[in-house]
C-alpha cells in the first residue's frame, strides 16, 4: 500500500435487507486512472458514496493518502483532498462561474460576519487559472450557469474539482447527458489531469471512453467487485462478460 492514494478493505453497505455493497477490496495508486463499470444497481455509486462520506458504511476500512479515515461527510473528504463530480453537478444556476467554483469556500476580503465582503477579483483570477490548467474554455465567466450548455456546465463542475482536489478526483458518469463535441471536451480534460499526475476514478457505461482514458478497469456486479483488469490485457467483450455474469474473477486477485 506504499504508493496507494486510496485503499478499501471489506467495504460493505446494507440498506436494511438489501446488500448494495459486499466486501469491496480496492486500491488506487498515485497518478493512476481507474474506471469502475457495471450495470445499473451493481454497486458503483454506492461504493463512491461510502468513500466520499456521503453515506456511512456498514463495515469495512478505508485508507486515504496512507491514513485510515472515517469521513463524517463529504466536507471531510473534500478537506482531505478528495473531490467528486456527481451526476447532478451541484451547481448554483443563478451564480456565475467564479461564484460556483468557490461555492462554500469563498475568498473573503473583509471579514465582517454576516456583512463580510468577498474578494471577487481574487476569485475570478483563480478561476481563470483553474480553467486554463484544466483546458476548460468558458467565453463569459460572468454568465449565470443556467444560461450555459450542458457541456459547459459539466466542464465548470470538473474545473471546480480539479482546482481544489490536491489528491484525488472522482467522476460519476461525467458525459452521460452530453453530445459528441461536449464529450470530447470533457475527455480532453481527463487526459490533462492524467498528464498532471492527478489520480482519478471514472464511473462510466461508455466502454470506448473507458479504454481510451484509464489504466485499469474494475467491474462491479450485484454489489460485488468481480474483476480487476489491466486495460491492455482485456477487451470490451471481456468486460461485458464480467458485467453480465458470464465470467467471474477471484475477488482476491492481485492488483495489476
Amino acid at each position: 500500500m506504499a504508493n496507494a492514494i486510496l485503499k478499501t478493505e471489506g467495504l460493505t453497505k446494507h440498506y436494511g435487507g438489501v446488500h448494495a455493497l459486499q466486501n469491496a477490496d480496492f486500491e488506487l495508486q498515485a497518478g493512476e486512472h481507474v474506471a469502475i463499470v457495471g450495470d445499473n444497481g451493481a454497486g458503483k455509486s454506492t461504493f463512491v458514496r461510502q468513500i466520499t462520506g456521503v453515506e456511512q458504511r456498514t463495515s469495512g476500512k478505508i485508507w486515504f493518502d496512507g491514513q485510515e479515515v472515517n469521513f463524517a461527510g463529504p466536507l471531510d473528504a473534500r478537506e482531505a483532498g478528495m473531490e467528486c463530480v456527481f451526476q447532478n453537478l451541484a451547481l448554483a444556476d443563478d451564480l456565475d462561474v467564479p461564484s460556483n467554483l468557490f461555492l462554500g469556500r469563498e475568498i473573503i476580503k473583509f471579514n465582517l460576519g454576516p456583512f463580510s465582503i468577498l474578494d471577487r477579483k481574487a476569485m475570478r483570477k483563480a478561476t481563470e487559472e483553474g480553467l486554463k490548467r484544466t483546458g476548460v474554455k468558458i467565453p463569459k465567466l460572468d454568465n449565470a450557469i443556467r444560461h450555459m450548455s450542458g457541456g459547459q456546465r459539466q466542464c465548470v463542475a470538473i474545473a471546480r474539482s480539479a482546482s481544489f482536489a490536491s489528491k484525488l478526483i472522482i467522476m460519476d458518469e461525467p458525459t452521460a447527458a452530453l453530445g459528441v463535441q461536449e464529450t470530447a471536451q470533457v475527455e480532453n480534460i481527463i487526459k490533462s489531469l492524467k498528464s498532471q499526475g492527478i489520480p482519478l476514478i471514472l464511473i462510466s457505461h461508455n466502454l470506448r471512453q473507458v479504454f481510451d482514458l484509464v489504466d485499469r478497469i474494475v467491474v462491479f456486479r450485484r454489489g460485488h467487485l468481480v474483476a480487476n483488469l489491466n486495460k491492455t490485457e482485456t477487451d470490451g467483450n471481456d468486460i461485458v462478460s464480467y458485467i453480465t455474469g458470464v465470467k467471474s474473477q477471484n475477488k482476491n486477485a492481485a492488483y495489476i
